[in-house]
């Protein structure tokens, strides 16, 4: 009994971690789901904290996969330029297998983030907008409506197209980003069990 009682959690749980990851990316026009996520300096975030913002960048990201943490620079930067115009850059961690809050804290003191880095312990905004994963960008318009699904660029190492800030500099400019999907490379979110 014990081990039928074993293989059928077993099932579940795959099932569950099946579906996850079978979850499609929020399509390029629907609304963004609202999330609520606790950030490095104790305040709790949701889309409506971004009111004054005409574009938010919603970043799912981590601490520890070396491709995140090769792009933290670029988001330090990236923020940097948009700082002046009503652009909100927010990282939102969901890894909460192997990271939590404090170790969120040590990382944005000790590389300087100057964006939200903000913890979203139950996943449930990864799995809202269907981000895979770390990073992994969607870019919300004034009506926050998804403009853009994908990777910050085109490479981590010398990139040439930069999706992230062309799609940024389109909404600024009242216009429609001419690349609105691409696929997110990094390793992948991993959510509470």
């Amino acid at each position: 009994m014990r081990r039928k009682l074993t293989v059928c959690a077993s099932l579940m749980l795959v099932l569950a971690a099946a579906r996850f990851a079978q979850a499609e990316e929020i399509e390029v026009g629907a609304e963004g789901p609202d999330f609520s996520a606790v950030g490095t300096d104790g305040e709790t975030y949701t889309l409506d904290s971004f009111k004054d913002s005409d574009v938010v960048v919603l970043c799912f990201t981590c601490n520890y996969c070396p491709v995140a943490v090769a792009y933290e620079d670029r988001f330090i930067e990236f923020t940097e330029k948009y700082d002046d115009k009503k652009v909100s850059f927010v990282a939102i961690n969901c890894n909460n297998q192997t990271e939590g809050l404090a170790e969120m804290q040590k990382r944005a003191e000790e590389k300087g983030f100057n964006f939200i880095y903000a913890f979203d312990e139950s996943g449930e905004a990864a799995k809202d907008y269907g981000a895979r994963v770390t990073p992994h960008l969607f870019i919300l318009d004034k009506d926050r409506n998804v403009a853009y699904r994908g990777s910050f660029d085109d490479k981590q190492k010398g990139p040439t197209e930069h999706y992230v800030a062309n799609a940024v500099d389109a909404l600024l400019a009242g216009e429609t980003p001419e690349v609105t999907s691409t696929k997110a490379f990094g390793c992948g979110i991993k959510l509470k069990e």
